[in-house]
């Protein structure tokens, strides 16, 4: 790896945690063995998601005591500027299914700002993390690591983008626009969730974009996708992960895409 990042130790933490959430999920991951519930929000939750992010409440409240934790499933404990955010497995909807496209997002903030990102997808055997002014990367661990970098397409004639559904754009004004976009890029697929915003900083995908996102969606990609180069911003382009939306993308055509996506 380059040069150690200030948050090098928080970012190993991190890591640590995610080997220890990543071999609870696994161990859990037949479909058959799940009880799904449905939250008040309509979205299905697990067993496996609560205990998947009490293992990271546990391990930040005995490494980290005086920081803050925010988590999908239990909410906001403590007060300082520290504050980890963790969704414990995005991609819920995957993993009861059996779709392997899920992972867990652990993000260090400070100040609001996200300095410390990972994200691990224990079944596609993929894992990425950054900490800021420590580059992006991917590997299991730092010892294994190969540094990520988005591309450099600069035209939206020949982008690929990725998204995550049709129905949020049309709830929010803006499928008219998303079409129309769609129309003009080389390419569209739907990966989906935290993975489009991976491929980004991977330079495998050019943009990202979803309309409707909350904060333990979007802080652990922050960091991954802006220290791979890229830019991370809401659909209005206020950067960081706190506008409820999210485009990504690999810098260059960052703002002809929040352009095209104005209603």
């Amino acid at each position: 790896m380059s040069t150690p990042s200030p948050y090098a130790d928080d970012l190993a933490l991190a890591l640590a945690i995610a080997d220890e959430v990543d071999a609870l999920t696994m161990a859990h991951a037949d479909p058959a063995s799940l009880t799904v519930e449905i939250k008040a929000d309509e979205t299905p939750v697990t067993a496996i998601d609560r205990a998947a992010e009490r293992i990271v409440r546990t391990r930040v409240e005995d490494a980290r005591p005086d920081d803050a934790i925010l988590g999908e499933e239990f909410g906001a404990s403590g007060d300082s500027p520290r504050q980890w955010v963790v969704d414990p497995i995005d991609g819920t909807k995957n993993f009861i299914r059996g779709v392997p496209a899920w992972a867990t997002l652990i993000a260090l903030l400070v100040d609001g700002e996200p300095v410390v990102g990972v994200v691990s997808a224990p079944a596609l055997g993929r894992r990425w993390f950054a900490a800021v002014g420590g580059g992006a990367w991917r590997g299991q661990t730092p010892a294994d690591a190969v540094a990520l970098s988005v591309s450099r397409t600069a035209d939206l004639s020949e982008a690929s983008v990725s998204y995550s559904s049709l129905t949020g754009w049309e709830e929010r004004g803006r499928l008219e626009a998303f079409l129309e976009l769609s129309r003009t890029v080389w390419r569209t697929r739907a990966f989906g969730d935290f993975w489009s915003y991976m491929l980004v900083a991977e330079g495998a995908v050019d943009a990202a974009f979803e309309p409707e996102l909350a904060l333990h969606d979007m802080a652990a990609l922050v960091p991954i996708v802006t220290e791979a180069g890229g830019r991370f911003t809401s659909l209005d382009g206020a950067p960081g992960p706190h506008g409820g939306d999210a485009v990504a993308s690999n810098g260059v055509l960052h703002d002809a895409i929040v352009d095209a996506l104005r209603p």
